[in-house]
């Protein structure tokens, strides 16, 4: 869109009035407000370029705000399952590691009591084992009680149950046999250490301790990002899963990013009225960052309309115009009349969809319409 009048424009629009020379001065003078006319030289040096409109095929587009995210199904969030204090710290920042790898030892008396519950529970069900076998020979010599030996069935059980609780908390809190006190935590998945919180020497809590624990290292790949976008309610009928979108960043201003529309939230948002879009893009160099804004635009389909370039519109203060070229005048200059147009300024693309003012076939200027303005 040309909105303002350029010292090179002036001077082109100078050059092209001092070049009427005795073909065009007197037919120049004569032209009613609103035209000029131009001889084939003049619109040469003058750069004006002119040609029929036609319906084309126009993109449309939704422009939102949105935020940098990691890929969930690709980022794991390490805690640590126990409480202690921080031996060694094995993983580095910015290194890759294997699913299974250490990535930091810790010294855990909750780890030791659990492991000393499994080793109680052991044998507290050796013993109710014992008993059990032991009033089996009883009854079977006559010489004890069946309640007896249905006691000692019921410890039998209990045992058995507890040293399965015993060994189910040792699961959960990732314990190893022979490894005491001290509790080696592991990464879930393979990929990079994106983010570490810890160093030796420190405390941390433990997720299950009742307390509040603290991420201590974030391992995936941002080879692959979510852009978590808002979209408004009138626009949420055009939006659809699998749509093209870009979006830019400020570091990265110049630069536009693809992707495709990956989820849409099924219901809105109370206090904005917005729904969510979760939009899937590929950064295998890192560009992008989770927590950036960025402008998302997302692609609504394709419309069948009459439409000109964005070079041909000018803006003359309140109005929008383009320039007709009508044919030529008794002398053989083209004439050009200016006419007010209405256009969709907001359509994505170089094409401007006509609301009102041309139609079909019309032959519009699509460069030099600024210098035109300055003779009408």
């Amino acid at each position: 869109m040309i909105r303002t009048r350029s010292i090179h424009s002036m001077v082109l629009s100078l050059s092209l009035l001092a070049s009427c020379t005795h073909e065009s001065k007197v037919e120049a003078a004569r032209a009613p407000p609103g035209e000029a006319w131009l001889s084939s030289q003049q619109m040469t040096a003058g750069q004006i370029v002119a040609q029929p409109i036609e319906e084309r095929e126009l993109g449309s587009e939704i422009t939102t705000s949105g935020r940098v995210a990691f890929d969930d199904q690709r980022v794991a969030h390490v805690f640590s399952p126990v409480t202690g204090r921080v031996l060694e710290v094995v993983a580095s920042l910015g290194g890759r590691v294997a699913k299974g790898a250490p990535l930091a030892i810790l010294d855990s008396p909750d780890l030791g009591q659990a492991k000393s519950d499994v080793d109680k529970a052991q044998a507290d069900l050796t013993a109710a084992e014992h008993e059990l076998t032991r009033q089996h020979e009883l009854v079977d010599a006559q010489a004890g009680a069946k309640r007896d030996l249905e006691q000692a069935e019921d410890n039998q059980q209990k045992a058995r149950a507890e040293l399965e609780r015993a060994r189910a908390r040792m699961k959960l809190l990732h314990g190893e046999e022979g490894a005491g006190e001290r509790f080696v935590l592991r990464a879930p998945i393979a990929g990079e250490v994106i983010a570490r919180n810890l160093n030796p020497g420190i405390e941390v809590q433990g997720q299950y301790a009742g307390g509040s624990a603290v991420e201590l290292f974030t391992i995936g790949s941002t080879e692959n990002v979510w852009i978590w976008a808002d979209v408004f309610e009138m626009d949420t009928a055009a939006v659809q899963k699998g749509a093209t979108l870009s979006a830019e960043v400020p570091a990265y201003p110049k630069r536009a990013f693809t992707g495709r529309v990956d989820w849409i939230s099924p219901s809105l948002d109370p206090v904005t009225r917005t729904a969510r879009v979760r939009c899937v893009l590929a950064n295998p160099h890192g560009e992008l960052k989770p927590e950036m804004y960025a402008t998302v635009k997302i692609a609504t389909g394709e419309r069948r309309a009459l439409a000109v370039p964005r070079s041909a519109v000018v803006r003359l203060g309140e109005q929008t115009v383009v320039f007709i070229q009508t044919g030529r005048n008794e002398a053989g200059l083209f004439r050009f009349q200016r006419r007010v147009v209405r256009v969709d300024e907001n359509a994505a693309g170089d094409l401007l969809p006509v609301i009102d003012g041309l139609q079909r076939g019309e032959v519009v200027v699509i460069t030099g319409g600024l210098q035109l303005t300055s003779m009408t």
